[in-house]
């Protein structure tokens, strides 16, 4: 999957988890930037 297209992805459901379920805001934001750093690293890391 290209990261143009995950990161926008990955928000788009970030931000409708927020909306829908308020308290789980920490693990989500934790997860987008766990997610966000893995597909930054990726290009990286594969040469």
């Amino acid at each position: 999957m290209d990261i143009i297209l995950v990161q926008p992805l990955v928000a788009l459901i970030a931000g409708i988890l927020i909306l829908v379920w308020p308290t789980v805001i920490n693990y989500v934001i934790a997860a987008y930037l766990i997610l966000t750093g893995i597909t930054g690293l990726l290009p990286q890391l594969q040469g």
